[in-house]
């Protein structure tokens, strides 16, 4: 071949061959494009359906708006999660639990239905919408917070206004009353002042009477007749008395009127106290059970002056220390700590066994200070239906055991009062009966003596407010019921 066609056929050759190979590279290329702008494609699509999942376009568009300005190292949606977690905290309090935004705005509402449920009876909800979904009501999470607050500290203004509003108006009875006591006093002085005067009067009328009658008897009749004029003369004034001192005490007796329905009036606003208050407040509460050993944990301990031996009442957490005293278990404490000790059960309900947060008490013990008693009246201890002579001696001995002190008079500082049954007192002996019994005098002397004493003391302890308890309901109040039996128990 010609060397001129070998040249042109070799550069053909080139030319086809180089033209394959750019096809070849041209179509690796476009498939290659091909597939990566498919994968594209599908990662685009996947985007923007998490993207449509997170928000709307609009949304999306207006973010800014809707979220505010980015916290320091947080996107959008974690600005709004702080956010979010901040409401949550101002409704349900710190910390705010790591939790879903569902579960969170769940419990928000729970809390906030359950508080609107409590306040529904001070608060004037809105009218319920006809279109809702129960027309009956509005839904209680959809009432603003601020509406029931602004409810509930209008209904608190109005109840301290009509508080005050009663204060006044108990202030101004207890004004009228002082003033109605005063003019009682000032009135029964007066009257009594009079009521004296005019008893004198009397006496000074009839020892002239007698004087004059004396007289008559003596003299002639003349002299006679001039003394039983002046004896009626003195009757008459005696009888002009007599009338002063009934209108006297009619007005004692209206001022008295006053005073009682003055005492009405001051009840009505002002109710009796109490008396027994201090006697249902629970010195502590049971911490801990162990029913298999027996033996209670309570809060109280050294600290509270607690020691070895002291016993309490066990009463329902619920009911509390009900009126007569009867517990539903006895403890005796045998451990102690600083601030706990350990009490063995002494007697106990089965049906209604001691469980956690039970209160305990004891009349005679007390954390703070030393209880005052005063005991009077006959007791009897050993239940043979006999007054026991030294039964005063052997409750004292109790209440001293206990940390409390007795006192032989009722005063201010009496906390409470144990009343035995009345002394009973016999008819006064007679000459008969001294001959028999030359005793038989002093015993009936001392009877009435102490007849007396009860009395007093009985109404001392009403007239101060004082509590008054008989034997049983102390030794319930004691948790020393069950143990007065046994041996060693005085």
């Amino acid at each position: 071949m010609p060397p001129g066609k070998r040249r042109q056929s070799n550069a053909m050759l080139y030319t086809l061959i180089t033209f394959v190979g750019l096809f070849i590279i041209a179509t690796t290329v476009a498939v290659i494009y091909y597939v990566k702008a498919e994968e594209l494609r599908t990662t685009t699509k996947e985007a923007q359906d998490e993207l449509s999942d997170m928000a709307t376009t609009e949304e999306v568009r207006t973010v800014g708006a809707l979220v505010g300005a980015q916290l320091p190292g947080q996107s959008n949606l974690g600005t709004a999660l702080q956010h979010f977690d901040a409401m949550t905290g101002l409704v349900m309090g710190s910390p705010v639990p790591a939790t879903s935004a569902e579960v969170k705005v769940s419990n928000a509402r729970d809390a906030v239905g359950t508080l609107m449920t409590r306040a529904e009876p001070y608060i004037t909800l809105p009218a319920a919408d006809p279109n809702a979904a129960d027309p009956n009501g509005p839904d209680p999470n959809q009432v603003a917070l601020t509406t029931m607050m602004a409810e509930l500290l209008g209904g608190l203004e109005r109840t301290i206004d009509e508080k005050d509003a009663v204060a006044l108006q108990l202030q101004e009875l207890q004004q009228r009353f002082n003033d109605a006591t005063a003019l009682w006093q000032q009135t029964e002085q007066d009257l009594t002042a009079q009521v004296g005067g005019y008893q004198q009067q009397v006496e000074e009328t009839k020892a002239d009477y007698n004087n004059l009658k004396s007289l008559l008897e003596q003299n002639s009749e003349q002299r006679a007749a001039n003394l039983l004029k002046q004896v009626e003369d003195e009757r008459t004034k005696s009888r002009q008395l007599n009338q002063d001192l009934l209108k006297t005490r009619a007005q004692l007796q209206v001022a008295q009127q006053r005073l009682g329905d003055a005492l009405t009036e001051v009840s009505k606003v002002q109710p009796q106290p109490d008396q027994e208050a201090a006697a249902h407040t629970a010195d502590g509460a049971i911490i801990l059970v162990d029913e298999s050993a027996g033996i209670v944990h309570v809060n109280l301990g050294s600290d509270d002056r607690v020691y070895r031996g002291l016993t309490f009442s066990v009463y329902d957490r619920a009911s509390g220390v009900p009126r007569d005293g009867v517990a539903k278990a006895e403890v005796e404490v045998f451990s102690i700590a600083k601030k706990t000790a350990i009490a063995r059960v002494l007697s106990s309900d089965k049906r209604n066994p001691i469980a956690t947060n039970d209160i305990v008490a004891n009349l005679i013990w007390d954390a703070d200070k030393a209880n005052e008693f005063v005991i009077a009246g006959d007791f009897d201890l050993n239940k043979d239906e006999k007054p026991d002579y030294n039964a005063p001696e052997a409750i004292q001995a109790l209440i001293e055991k206990w940390g409390g002190a007795v006192s032989q008079t009722v005063s201010a500082k009496t906390d409470f009062v144990i009343l035995g049954t009345k002394p009973a007192v016999s008819s006064e002996p007679t000459l008969e009966d001294l001959a028999v019994d030359p005793d038989a005098q002093q015993k009936y002397n001392a009877a009435q003596r102490r007849l007396a004493y009860y009395n007093s003391i009985q109404e001392q302890a009403q007239a101060l407010y004082i509590p008054i308890f008989t034997y049983d309901r102390f030794l319930h109040f004691t948790g020393y019921q069950n143990q007065i039996g046994k041996p060693g128990a005085f």
